[in-house]
């Protein structure tokens, strides 16, 4: 995990493939079935659970000190956590501060906005700003008042791309928002707006301890297409307590009828043993396995139907979404938010338990309030633990993105950016993607590795053959199921 840090490779210029892409999925019942297993989803490489806390404060200084002798100063992409929610969601797996003290929030602001300076003094002179996202929590739990000045002084510390150039999400409560607060959002700078949704079913709302009426989420919709902003996304669960094929079918079609740019449909995890909140769940209310896997292909074809595209993993957008156009073009990357359209950046994440990516590096913030406050009361980022990469790393980090964003990999272009013969640097990785060739998920060509339509669904199992963590040290439960 400590390897000393090589130089970044170059970035493969991976070519286009010598057909279009499919973007359908086929769905395969049995063979979902049959090789569905706990497994990571990728957000970055290696995967969180891999960070290791001798990497501190110290070792984040030196990759931006990296930064400036690499040469040519990349993008930034800002990450904000914001922790606070008034009640719990009983599915939530966030790190959350649950409270209905708003005392609590005005502390907690003072202190974010002395580690945001902290970071712009390290990084700000040299590079400008594409990508801004607010995550939790509940990001809309900071009043009018509040998001102001945070973003006021976001944008005195930080240079920021133009509107037009630029991706400035935040994810919304619906219950926590007014159309004049989603007004209010798009004057403070945010373009992209994600609703928390899950279901708009009564009773399943009861059982996950989150009453949502389809009005108040159909009300943020119109008001953010009123205030201009350029992509509306809904986030969907599929495997909650009390959900039927009935209920998702009805929530499918309420969600098509709102027409959001994006669609999120997660598979719930639910994982007690980790999660306090989804004790609160009965386990009786919850759906079975079969069920659970038609309600995703019933997903799958409502929103084929309705003209979304599969992006990959959870997500579907429509063709001129900038995440399918990024997609088709080659361009697709995914992070801690998931996909996203901004591959060419350095992730600078400020908030309790935030994760950035900057340089060949990873660091993750202390996870409570206290510990959070005593260090940045030291000046210290409050950095606990992170990951420096070696050209192993760099390498596959490099191999999974293309998987879970293009569903292929040119093997020259592979090699030609890492110093590696493909066919005998992941021998081993080879002979187990057999099975799965015969299996029908992808293809092992001379110069292309294709994921099927087939395979698609199973992009996270591919994607494990060649994580030599897993492989070191096979997991238990504590990811989620890949499908």
């Amino acid at each position: 995990m400590h390897a000393t840090a090589l130089p970044t490779p170059v970035q493969p210029a991976f070519a286009a493939p010598p057909a279009a892409v499919h973007q359908g999925v086929e769905f395969d019942a049995d063979l979902l079935r049959r090789l569905g297993k706990s497994g990571p989803r990728y957000t970055s490489y290696p995967t969180a659970d891999r960070f290791d806390d001798s990497f501190g404060y110290r070792d984040y200084l030196h990759a931006v000190a990296g930064l400036r002798t690499r040469g040519g100063a990349r993008p930034l992409s800002l990450y904000l956590h914001i922790p606070f929610c008034d009640t719990v969601c009983y599915y939530c797996a966030c790190n959350k501060v649950v409270t209905k003290n708003r005392e609590k929030a005005a502390t907690y602001l003072a202190y974010l906005k002395r580690e945001i300076a902290m970071q712009a003094a390290l990084l700000s002179s040299s590079s400008e700003v594409e990508q801004l996202h607010f995550g939790g929590g509940t990001p809309t739990y900071l009043s009018d008042e509040q998001m102001e000045d945070l973003t006021s002084h976001l944008r005195r510390t930080f240079r920021f791309a133009p509107d037009a150039a630029g991706e400035y999400a935040i994810e919304v409560d619906p219950r926590t928002v007014s159309p004049a607060r989603v007004h209010s959002l798009r004057r403070q700078g945010f373009n992209r707006i994600s609703l928390g949704v899950q279901d708009f079913d009564a009773d399943v709302q009861r059982a996950v301890n989150r009453v949502q009426p389809e009005s108040d989420t159909r009300a943020v919709i119109d008001a953010a297409r009123a205030a201009g902003f350029r992509s509306v996304s809904i986030d969907l669960i599929y495997g909650l307590p009390k959900q039927t094929l009935d209920t998702m079918r009805a929530t499918l079609d309420k969600v098509v009828a709102a027409s959001p740019d994006r669609i999120a449909v997660y598979h719930y995890a639910h994982m007690p043993h980790l999660f306090k909140p989804q004790r609160r769940i009965i386990d009786a209310e919850m759906p079975d396995s079969a069920t659970k896997l038609a309600m995703l292909q019933l997903c799958i074809e409502r929103l084929d139907a309705a003209g979304y595209v599969y992006i990959g993993m959870d997500h579907f957008a429509k063709p001129d979404d900038d995440l399918a156009v990024a997609q088709r073009q080659g361009r697709l990357h995914r992070n801690f938010q998931g996909y996203s359209t901004h591959a060419d950046t350095d992730l600078v994440a400020c908030g309790v338990s935030a994760i950035g990516a900057v340089g060949a590096t990873y660091s993750q913030n202390v996870k409570t309030l206290d510990a959070y406050y005593d260090l940045l009361d030291q000046n210290e980022l409050p950095v606990a633990r992170g990951a420096r990469l070696g050209v192993d790393d760099l390498l596959r980090r490099s191999l999974i993105q293309k998987l879970m964003c293009q569903f292929e990999v040119s093997i020259p272009a592979l090699e030609q950016a890492f110093p590696i013969v493909f066919r005998d640097y992941f021998a081993p990785e080879l002979a187990r993607l057999r099975k799965m060739e015969e299996d029908g998920l992808l293809t092992i060509g001379a110069e292309w590795l294709t994921v099927s339509s087939k395979g698609r669904l199973l992009i996270r199992n591919i994607c494990m053959v060649f994580d030599r963590y897993l492989a070191a040290r096979p997991d238990g439960p504590r990811h989620s199921q890949t499908v």
